[in-house]
């Protein structure tokens, strides 16, 4: 039976692959972006967000089987804790009620091998209250800092997520209307948001010292497109509240066993 995906940053990257490989597989699929998608939005605003839900689940014909929020950038900037955050959190639970009809619902969202890296305390805790324009604020006092302290709305902007996932996964809005919540975290993808950085061999070196990837090194965007697609479709019925990392081994080369601690 066909099923029908709303996915956020579909015009590029994770979000496109995605998109791609459930079209070939023969799913119906609406994608929102900021241009070039089925449903242009800005996903930095609460209007956006509200607006985009709507005509996404409009054109879904009122009836939605799964949600892949991949939208995301990694400017050092507030924006990011915007998009990041508030256009993935919110605009989920815009949709949750039209999901929970479905026979089969399921949500995913792209979180980022970055939620390990350090980060702004105060920022993440502003997020998880849903406190915006205080995190705003916090994300803006940021970049006033300087470009070290600046980087910090990225990571937290992830860190935030990853923790919103596992507490809103149990709840009844999630948990008790049978869909599973997950997140899953990239370490270093070859989409067009690492292009610039992976150019030079400094800004390669660079990246590999923070994000280890023994394993295959780093991937191309299908690699996460095929692990969403898992965590959406009618046989994930107990993976939950999780942030998978599909890293290449990155988050076990600088954890190792701590996370048991």
């Amino acid at each position: 039976m066909t099923r029908t995906y709303i996915i956020t940053g579909a015009g590029s990257g994770i979000g496109a692959a995605t998109a791609q490989l459930l079209r070939e597989r023969g799913e119906n699929v609406i994608g929102v972006d900021l241009r070039g998608a089925d449903v242009e939005a800005d996903l930095s605003t609460r209007e956006g967000r509200v607006t985009a839900a709507a005509k996404a689940l409009e054109l879904a014909g009122g009836t939605v089987d799964a949600v892949i929020a991949s939208a995301g950038i990694s400017a050092p900037s507030p924006l990011t804790v915007k998009v990041n955050y508030f256009g993935v959190t919110e605009f989920l639970e815009q949709l949750a009620p039209a999901l929970a009809k479905s026979p089969a619902p399921r949500a995913a969202v792209v979180s980022s091998m970055a939620s390990l890296q350090p980060n702004s305390a105060e920022l993440v805790e502003a997020l998880l209250a849903g406190d915006e324009e205080e995190a705003a604020k916090i994300g803006a006092a940021l970049v006033e800092a300087g470009p070290g302290p600046a980087y910090l709305n990225y990571p937290s902007s992830k860190r935030a997520l990853s923790r919103w996932v596992r507490r809103e996964s149990i709840k009844p809005t999630w948990a008790g209307a049978n869909i599973p919540l997950n997140a899953i975290a990239p370490g270093t993808v070859l989409s067009p948001m690492a292009t610039q950085l992976l150019s030079t061999p400094e800004g390669r070196e660079l990246t590999d010292k923070h994000v280890p990837m023994p394993l295959n090194y780093h991937s191309e965007p299908i690699v996460l497109a095929r692990l969403l697609v898992w965590l959406t479709s009618a046989e994930n019925t107990h993976v939950t509240g999780q942030t998978i990392y599909a890293d290449g081994g990155a988050d076990a080369s600088l954890r190792g066993d701590d996370i048991w601690n």
